[in-house]
């Protein structure tokens, strides 16, 4: 990549250093524009920006990758989104994971078609109205999309400067310090060049463990780095142990193959997603882990083992079982034929259940 040369005019010299970094090393990203040309008035596409910043909530940029190639390619514009079908979007969105993101999507698509005639707003105050745009998010869009100079504060930045400042006080009572302390330092000229330059710092060179701070644009003026000690920042308080949920997953199969399933609800956790059927747990509550819930009682049901997966905020074991039958379908179900069965909506936790359920199938046909 080409190195640009910039008056610097009156700035912050972290950052001069930072941006001076940024030109030469910048991740490239399909959402992305390149250093510069924010600078240069040519400004990125205000719904990539948001459709990124969306995905990237609590999920890996590695991730993200595909799942955003196929969005654009499916509903290249907020428009083309807003026309699509919830379930549609579900089931684009399956193994992204955290699938309120995903309705809040379609809401925010929906409300900006509609009410705002296919525009974003451009400021941060403005963006946070809308649905699943919280404070960090709205203040991305902004500063990269439109060039409001605005503070924002992720994961990275705030390694970056509890690390450069040496703070003490434990996250999440830091953040307020952590915000001032960016927006004393952001470049108002190249606002999203500053922002996106602070979160590849933060995830490429300052990184949780083992930081390569012999290369970071900033090392002369850390105090973590001159303190000898930058992996002990940023404090957090300690964590609340995450309890164990229980329950019961039931793989039924007819004639043809095809597995049952169905819909979630509307509300709560994975709402509007595929599941097969299970007993009713859920973030409070255990479910039943024997066959009190299956959907057949009249089934020959194997027990397959059990699956386990993290939530945010607890984690979950189930006990899987499988069964060839027939059933009668009740609101909300279906029979889904093994050709589609990729297709379907279905989050992490029920693609486990399912590869548990057809492995142990298999190993008790060799």
């Amino acid at each position: 990549m080409t190195t640009l040369s910039r008056s610097h005019g009156c700035k912050s010299s972290h950052a001069v250093s930072l941006l001076d970094w940024y030109d030469r090393h910048a991740r490239e990203m399909p959402w992305r524009t390149p250093p510069g040309e924010i600078a240069d008035g040519v400004r990125p596409d205000p719904f990539r920006v948001w459709l990124s910043e969306i995905m990237l909530q609590q999920t890996t940029v590695s991730a993200v990758n595909k799942y955003f190639t196929k969005f654009t390619r499916l509903w290249p514009s907020v428009e083309k989104l807003a026309a699509a079908s919830e379930a549609d979007v579900l089931k684009a969105w399956a193994g992204l994971g955290y699938y309120s993101r995903a309705r809040n999507l379609k809401r925010c698509a929906d409300l900006i078609a509609a009410d705002h005639g296919g525009r974003f707003p451009n400021t941060a105050q403005e963006l946070a109205k809308l649905p699943g745009i919280g404070a960090y998010t709205s203040a991305a869009i902004a500063a990269i999309a439109f060039g409001e100079a605005v503070p924002v504060v992720d994961g990275n930045v705030e390694r970056v400067i509890t690390r450069l400042h040496a703070l003490s006080t434990p996250l999440p009572s830091a953040k307020p310090e952590i915000r001032q302390l960016t927006a004393a330092m952001l470049d108002h000229d190249r606002p999203g060049d500053f922002a996106q330059a602070m979160m590849d710092l933060g995830a490429t060179i300052c990184t949780p463990k083992k930081p390569a701070c012999l290369h970071c644009p900033l090392n002369i003026s850390c105090q973590a780095l001159a303190n000898g000690d930058p992996e002990h920042f940023p404090v957090k308080a300690p964590k609340r142990a995450r309890p164990t949920r229980q329950g019961a997953a039931f793989v039924l199969t007819n004639g043809d193959g095809a597995i049952l399933v169905e819909q979630r609800g509307d509300k709560g956790l994975l709402a509007g997603m595929t599941q097969v059927p299970t007993s009713a747990w859920n973030a409070r509550q255990d479910g039943s882990t024997d066959l009190s819930a299956a959907p057949s009682q009249a089934a020959a049901w194997v027990h397959c083992g059990s699956i386990e997966h993290v939530f945010t905020h607890f984690e979950l074991r189930l006990q899987v079982y499988r069964a060839h039958g027939d059933v009668q379908l009740a609101s909300g179900q279906w029979w889904s034929p093994p050709e589609t069965i990729a297709g379907e909506a279905l989050p992490t936790v029920m693609k486990k259940v399912l590869a548990r359920a057809l492995q142990h199938e298999s190993d008790h046909d060799l």
